[in-house]
């Protein structure tokens, strides 16, 4: 097995060979790899099958399941998404912000490759895919790090690329996958100053905060998903129960999906029966404040842990309150600065659930399931940034790139 500082070391080593590549060449090889992709799905679903088995195994409930699996749809959906990554514009070169000072300096401001990235995410093998197109499309190497479960899809997708990147002539340790799952490998990656030019992990609430808390290189920290369905007095109800089910029961486990919902109280009593009826068809758990419970005797009562939690999972909070105030001051409480929506008709209700909620994406009647790279129009995504540093919302290719100033001059000294 190769160490995790290995690893590192060949990446830094072929950032420049990917750092001088030019779009043409980088949509090449990317369009290599989701041909080889879908040429190799025997082999990747082979691969997923095992980690499935071992995942059930180990208890893995059915959330994460969805997350860990692999089938024809979604290999052709990520082998889609480098064909998406090489249509997008190349961010790399751009120049902007061009201006001449007094003494006749031109200075420009032009996007350039990060060099090595570094991502430590869970059981999502299609993240491994996603990253690594991003991360090539963006001109710079990159080391993953994936959870235990999903490795052997990992391992299977990465040689694919890997062997892609070997046939059009270039190092493949500008694709790199880090073998070492223990938490002690991880730790070797968040300290890997000199090697790992930025970090950026992607998953739960647990892994987020420890590479916050233990890196020593630069993190850009993604968040978890603690997101709100809100319906005001206006609301259509249809219209809500519709975007509820929907940001609720889509998809359970991912981080845009809806884990607690808002109701007005002026509504509540209409709503909230219409709204159980449609989340009883998916099995889901209610966990409602004392109100809540009254108008729909026999779910669970609520705990103050459950407003704040990111279940992955068929539950859900729920709260009944007065006003569209309250909706915010709760949100602002206990939301993860991911994506919260208002279900409203009432206009001045939603600018100001737009003005005051803190979050990367606000909505107006609409589902929070929307908040994708894809959905964007940015291609496939890195993960949604919750900070206000650098990137916030769903990060594309402009937000895998940093920046330099060049300056034209004619002899000028100061």
């Amino acid at each position: 097995m190769t160490s995790v500082l290995d690893t590192c070391r060949r990446a830094a080593a072929a950032k420049h060979e990917i750092g001088a590549l030019g779009t043409n060449e980088k949509n090449r090889v990317l369009l290599a790899i989701a041909d080889a992709l879908q040429a190799h799905r025997a082999d990747i679903k082979a691969a997923n099958a095992l980690d499935i088995e071992s995942g059930r195994k180990n208890g893995l409930n059915e959330g994460l399941i969805d997350r860990l699996t692999l089938g024809d749809d979604r290999i052709d959906g990520v082998a889609e998404g480098c064909r998406q990554v090489a249509a997008l514009p190349d961010p790399v070169g751009e120049v902007t912000e061009m201006k001449v000072t007094p003494g006749g300096l031109k200075i420009g401001k032009k996007r350039v490759p990060m060099g090595v990235i570094g991502i430590i995410y869970e059981s999502r093998p299609n993240v491994t895919v996603d990253a690594a197109a991003l991360c090539f499309k963006a001109g710079s190497a990159c080391v993953l790090r994936g959870g235990k479960e999903a490795f052997r899809s990992n391992q299977c997708l990465m040689d694919i690329m890997r062997n892609a990147v070997a046939s059009c002539g270039l190092s493949p340790d500008i694709l790199n996958l880090v073998e070492d799952t223990t938490h002690e490998g991880a730790n070797v990656m968040m300290q890997a100053n000199g090697l790992i030019d930025v970090l950026i992990p992607r998953g739960g609430a647990r892994l987020i905060q420890a590479v916050v808390h233990n890196a020593t290189v630069p993190v850009i920290e993604t968040g978890v998903g603690n997101c709100h369905i809100y319906v005001d007095a206006s609301a259509d109800l249809s219209m809500a129960a519709d975007i509820l089910e929907n940001a609720k029961c889509q998809r359970v486990s991912v981080c845009n999906a809806a884990e607690s919902l808002l109701v007005h109280r002026d509504i509540a009593e209409q709503f909230l029966p219409l709204a159980k009826q449609r989340l009883d068809a998916h099995n889901v758990v209610w966990h409602g404040c004392p109100d809540t419970c009254a108008i729909l005797p026999g779910i669970v009562p609520a705990t103050e842990e459950d407003y704040g939690t990111e279940y992955l999972d068929y539950e859900i909070s729920c709260k009944i309150v007065d006003s569209v105030d309250a909706a915010i001051d709760h949100i602002n409480r206990y939301n993860t600065g991911h994506s919260e929506s208002i279900v409203t008709h009432d206009y001045f209700a939603a600018q100001k659930f737009l003005n005051r909620v803190d979050a990367a994406a606000v909505y107006v009647n609409a589902s929070t399931r929307f908040t994708d790279g894809g959905e964007f129009g940015f291609g496939a995504e890195i993960g949604i940034s919750t900070q206000k540093l650098h990137a916030r919302g769903p990060m594309g290719l402009k937000e895998l790139t940093s920046s330099k100033y060049i300056i034209y001059g004619e002899g000028q000294i100061r």
